[in-house]
């Protein structure tokens, strides 16, 4: 049987979308569900063309998998992918990421996990958006915010255009960023109440207990 799949998106690209994606692999571990975190696109690789990003899933993951079935479309410079594919001039093929989505679907797993780049509208051609490939194949949406000044904006933006684009938001993960953050609780309270989705959790600044967490959150997805 296919794994339930899962998008995981951000309110912006430092929002903490692989972070808690690792969370999450390790409460699926601890529950003994087999689960895999996957990154079809990156930006930004070391001396063996591999991502910091992707490298993180690879080894949160229940089981072992090759680095370019993780990560199948990686570019070199730290930059919005669809620029660097004109520079590396090496442009983003959507029969790539559909071929992946096919073989990620045929793994032994009971949860897949696959994380965006970016923002929800991360461009992938002149005319295209990652966030159409998604709708396209019908994967509901985690969303990740990072808590920070201006997050109540970035959020609701983000929100209205994964409904706009017909996705199910599955729920989303209050990730605090900024541990100085004003008004952090009221700030979380206020997107509870403005957001349909449930909230999974709060991951709080440097979590003592990442598994426990990944649990908590683990446990709250599997409810909705």
């Amino acid at each position: 049987m296919p794994a339930d799949c899962y998008f995981i998106t951000g309110t912006d690209t430092d929002a903490g979308k692989s972070y808690v994606c690792s969370m999450l692999l390790q409460g699926f571990k601890a529950l003994g569900l087999a689960a895999a975190g996957v990154k079809p696109i990156a930006a930004g690789s070391n001396d063996q063309g591999q991502n910091s990003d992707a490298l993180l899933l690879q080894r949160q993951s229940g089981i072992a998998l090759p680095y370019d079935v993780v990560n199948p479309i990686c570019y070199q410079a730290p930059v919005a992918p669809h620029l660097a594919a004109i520079n590396e001039q090496q442009p983003i093929n959507e029969t790539t990421l559909n071929q992946a989505l096919a073989s990620w679907r045929q793994l032994p797993l009971k949860q897949l996990l696959i994380e965006g780049a970016g923002g929800w509208l991360l461009p992938i051609s002149n005319e295209r958006y990652l966030a159409d490939w998604v709708a396209e194949q019908q994967l509901p949406v985690i969303l990740i915010v990072g808590m920070k000044l201006g997050c109540l904006n970035h959020t609701m933006l983000t929100v209205r255009e994964i409904a706009r684009s017909g996705c199910r938001l599955a729920g989303w993960v209050a990730n605090c960023v900024d541990p100085d953050m004003a008004l952090l609780q009221q700030n979380i309270a206020d997107l509870q109440q403005r957001i349909g989705a449930p909230c999974l959790g709060v991951v709080p600044y440097e979590p003592d207990d990442q598994t426990q967490l990944g649990l908590t959150l683990v446990g709250n997805l599997l409810r909705t």
